[in-house]
């Protein structure tokens, strides 16, 4: 089992992001329900139990009841080539969104939230530089993109 202690700092760091790091839902096309869909369902069922943390859940504007301290999730996460994937979808299922996070050897990690509404947030961290920057749409989508065909293709293997 994955330890997330480094996804939890990680997530904390977003809690300097400003609000402005939201993309425009009407500049971010929703992409491709059906498969983001079957990603979740494929979390729910062979994810294992983690958390979302406090901190995490207020910068991406995830509902939490007040005092609640961790967002109870069922994640995967895969190491290869360097990167450490991580997607979590809410163990509430009156909650829907699937969050993503890649981290790489260059010392960026890449935060995707998406919503049935579509992509939501996009960050990109680098924790050498305690620094937390919103994506742009341009950049943001097609990364995110990439990140839901690894996340496809996973939840086929299995």
């Amino acid at each position: 089992m994955f330890r997330y202690g480094l996804v939890l700092a990680l997530f904390s760091l977003l809690s300097c992001a400003a609000s402005a790091a939201t993309p425009s839902r009407a500049d971010v096309p929703t992409l491709d329900s059906e498969g983001l869909r079957t990603i979740a369902d494929w979390l729910r069922d062979h994810g294992r139990d983690g958390y979302i943390g406090a901190d995490v859940a207020d910068v991406m504007e995830l509902p939490r009841m007040l005092g609640e301290e961790l967002l109870a999730a069922r994640q995967r996460g895969f190491k290869s080539d360097d990167e450490l994937r991580i997607a979590q979808v809410p163990a509430d299922e009156r909650q829907d969104f699937i969050l993503f996070m890649v981290q790489r050897p260059d010392d960026q990690v890449y935060f995707y939230l998406w919503t049935p509404a579509g992509l939501q947030k996009a960050f990109v961290s680098i924790p050498s530089k305690n620094m937390v920057v919103p994506l742009e749409r341009l950049e943001a989508e097609p990364r995110f993109r990439r990140e839901v065909l690894y996340w496809k293709d996973r939840s086929a293997g299995e």
